[in-house]
């Protein structure tokens, strides 16, 4: 079998499992603790940031792929230049280490983003707040934020004064947008590219609760828009595997890119079931160099929920009575405040129908709480 090895042992690679096997390859995961989501297919535990230890995983693969963003890059291009594939590349993932390096790239390629500067303690405040456009705007640190966290609208200066004793920090404009959507696709290591019907991500407190595909009353001329963005991206970066680009959707029609992940993302999990081959399947493909599957959609309409907080298995089948066709994930993560622990899938022919339904079982395992 061809071997595939993924660093990081969170919910992504346990989704990974199930595709795996549907292709034929085997798949070992370096997990951080022994008791992580991906535990049925962890082969080793330890440290990613050990250049020893990671070494001693790949041994043995044909290629190595990701669970998350944090391994450092120096030590995937350690790994690379030992002769394991690293797919996306070191270069690719450094755009998602640092969302100062991010804009740059995006804007060599020149492609719709929000204004933004980087700013330090030294940087002329003045010259900066005015190239975003003024207060209020949109702060965040350049690393480790996710889900909302190490973002800010700010009023004033004074309410970043603590990101910037640390470092610098990336100002952008605030978008007047009136939705965000995710644009996925997946590009194999000869440069084959397969882009997914756009999809609509809601969120709640800044983290995402709710995606609907394909997102509704997309224009056609947008939808075209939107994949030929997607696909310059995926190009220029030369990305191997998923990637899912994050953009807003302003009144006049236009698009801008928020962010972006390079590896299996939160808004397409609706996919799993709603398209012919799911996110998990063609990231693998894409990494180990297979053909990519047919994104054709199953059904008319699918919508995702996510949960938070626990998922008492004391609920689940009062929850599955009431909502037959609902798919239910269990990340097998601990619960904590904001964190995604599992979601529900529902596919139909109606958007509204089917987020009630998603709605009425995401309410039913959480009714302890």
């Amino acid at each position: 079998m061809t071997v595939v090895g993924v660093i990081g042992g969170g919910q992504l690679a346990r989704m990974m499992i199930p595709a795996a096997i549907n292709l034929g390859l085997e798949l070992r995961v370096f997990s951080e603790k022994p008791d992580e989501p991906a535990q049925l297919a962890t082969t080793q535990v330890g440290d990613y940031t050990n250049l020893d230890e990671v070494m001693d995983f790949v041994r043995g693969l044909d290629v190595v792929t990701f669970d998350h963003e944090h391994v450092p890059t120096q030590i995937l291009k350690q790994v690379r230049d030992a002769g394991m594939t690293v797919a996306p590349s070191p270069e690719a993932l450094s755009l998602t280490h640092d969302k100062i390096a991010m804009r740059r790239a995006l804007t060599e390629i020149d492609v719709p983003q929000p204004r933004w500067q980087a700013v330090g303690e030294g940087t002329d405040r003045d010259s900066a707040i005015e190239a975003v456009g003024g207060f209020p705007c949109v702060a965040k640190k350049p690393t480790g934020g996710y889900d909302g966290k190490g973002v800010r609208v700010i009023d004033s200066w004074s309410e970043i004064d603590d990101w910037l004793s640390l470092g610098p920090v990336l100002l952008e404009e605030k978008v007047p947008f009136v939705r965000e959507l995710a644009l996925l696709s997946a590009r194999r290591v000869g440069g084959q590219w397969q882009p997914w019907t756009p999809v609509e991500t809601r969120q709640e407190q800044g983290v995402c609760a709710v995606v609907i595909a394909p997102a509704p009353a997309l224009a056609d001329e947008l939808a075209r828009r939107a994949e030929s963005l997607s696909q310059a991206i995926a190009e220029h970066i030369g990305v191997v595997g998923v990637l899912a680009v994050e953009v807003f959707e302003l009144l006049d029609g236009s698009l801008m890119v928020n962010e972006l992940a390079m590896r299996p993302h939160n808004s397409g999990h609706v996919l799993t079931e709603l398209s012919i081959t799911s996110q998990f399947e063609q990231h693998l493909r894409a990494v180990a160099d297979l053909p990519l599957g047919s994104t054709d959609l199953l059904a008319p309409v699918g919508v995702m929920v996510n949960i938070f907080g626990a998922i008492p298995g004391s609920l689940l089948r009062s929850a599955l009575e009431a909502v037959p066709e609902a798919k239910v994930h269990n990340y097998a993560k601990d619960p904590r405040p904001g964190r995604k622990v599992g979601h529900v899938v529902v596919l139909g022919n109606e958007v509204e129908r089917a987020l009630e339904r998603a709605t009425v079982v995401r309410e039913l395992l959480q009714a302890n709480r």
